[in-house]
């Protein structure tokens, strides 16, 4: 038996059959390794939910061949692969364990659109196979996983896009180029805003493993527990050991979109939380409505975050997005492609845009390049906007007002709030101490 915290990624790799091969894989693909008439060969991890919008966004690019799909449920793998075939005639190989996937040398790329708790690990042990990387948000599921993200993709030379696609919106590029030519003046608040329809989950209880789910392999890093059907496979986002609650959730577009607006690229030092669960005796663990302020006190900004889970009325015609407050005017973003401006005391409308981008076509232009500054969402936005959920959750989670460290990533004298930045891993499912 293995120590939980002596197995990693290459632990497996020099334990498999794939050995020599995985391990001579080189760290940098040459730009000259994807040709005019090449195509990337791209992997989906994960193809129940979210998984089936990067088979669709893939599938619509020249360039991209859809080389393997996994998934643990093998129910789900082998309709996803029979829809695929039946709407496009290829065929498409099927994985239930994502580690043959990364042994696979004719794999490129990965999509991971697997639960939370497997984000971070499934990103950090495709890099160390030599994969390039999109991976759906939140890019963690705690602080520290992020940082070990942005390292694997330094010393591995690997491109890796956080799957926040209005980041690749023309409209909303041009919201922010206007906020930083001044447009609304100083802009020293934004508010970020998921109103979402969440009903009661019930209680379901536990009950025996579904015929053709390997729980093991969904359960992964996580504690094992039995096997519940308010788990598996949508409902995991409202128990702290898989999800990270709506924040953690819908709420990365917006706490992404809140950091980028406003032009920090830190962490803030101030985070209250306050919120709970009014409406549904259920399974959930994490709060149905929660509210947050993240304080900037150097840089004189703040980030308000509110998650509401019912019927609820929008503030400015928003439900989910945000709204950018500046000395002289306020500057509205809705959903993922869409914004106006309102200017002055009087509150005249300014500029307003509505139009999308294909953050799948720039991460594959990115692999292709060799290039990670062409992503949108480069992998430093998957920690920041990821860990400024984890760091609103952990203020709930422990009734107080936080002071954090940016330069350490660390609360300052709370150990027990610094409890919340990392999780026990369950081997061989580890991250590794260094990557």
């Amino acid at each position: 038996m293995h120590d939980d915290n002596q197995v990693t990624r290459r632990n497996f790799i020099k334990n498999s059959a794939g050995a020599a091969v995985a391990l001579s894989i080189p760290s940098i693909i040459p730009a000259s390794a994807f040709g005019a008439n090449d195509r990337v060969r791209v992997a989906v991890l994960g193809v129940n939910g979210r998984g089936q919008n990067h088979i669709s966004g893939f599938s619509n690019l020249s360039n991209v061949e859809l080389a393997t799909f996994c998934d643990p449920d093998n129910n789900i793998l082998q309709t996803r692969a029979k829809e695929y075939t039946a709407k496009t005639g290829k065929t498409v190989k099927t994985e239930n364990d994502l580690r043959k996937v990364f042994d696979d040398k004719t794999i490129d790329a990965v999509s991971i659109a697997t639960p939370n708790h497997w984000h971070a690990l499934a990103a950090i042990w495709a890099m160390q196979a030599g994969k390039d990387v999109y991976v759906e948000k939140p890019g963690s599921h705690n602080l520290s996983e992020g940082r070990k993200m942005i390292d694997a993709a330094k010393k591995y030379k690997r491109v890796v896009q956080h799957g926040v696609q209005l980041r690749s919106s023309v409209a909303l590029q041009e919201a922010v180029k206007h906020m930083r030519d001044g447009l609304i003046g100083n802009v020293y608040m934004a508010r970020g805003l998921v109103y979402k329809w969440r009903p009661d989950i019930g209680d379901r209880g536990t009950s025996p493993v579904p015929e053709g789910l390997n729980y093991d392999l969904w359960t992964g890093p996580a504690e094992m527990k039995p096997f519940s059907k308010n788990y598996v496979h949508y409902d995991w986002h409202w128990h702290w050991n898989y999800g990270n609650g709506d924040i953690g959730n819908q709420g990365i577009h917006e706490t992404d979109m809140c950091m980028w607006g406003l032009g920090v690229d830190t962490f803030p030092e101030k985070i209250t939380s306050s919120g709970g669960k009014f409406l549904w005796d259920d399974a959930k663990e994490t709060p149905e409505l929660l509210s947050s302020s993240f304080v900037y006190p150097k840089e004189k900004k703040i980030i308000e975050f509110e998650v509401r889970p019912w019927m609820t009325n929008e503030e400015g015609g928003v439900g989910i997005g945000n709204i950018f407050y500046g000395s002289e005017g306020y500057l509205v973003v809705k959903g993922y492609d869409f914004y106006e401006t309102f200017l002055g005391k009087d509150k005249k409308p300014g500029p307003t845009r509505k139009a999308g981008g294909d953050h799948f076509k720039n991460f594959i232009d990115a692999v292709v390049a060799r290039d990670p500054k062409i992503c949108n969402g480069p992998v430093e936005t998957a920690h920041l906007s990821s860990g400024l959920a984890h760091l609103g959750n952990i203020a709930y989670r422990t009734g107080r007002a936080l002071t954090f460290d940016p330069k350490t990533e660390k609360f300052v004298g709370d150990d027990d709030a610094n409890k919340y930045l990392t999780r026990k891993y369950r081997g061989p499912y580890t991250i590794p101490a260094t990557v």
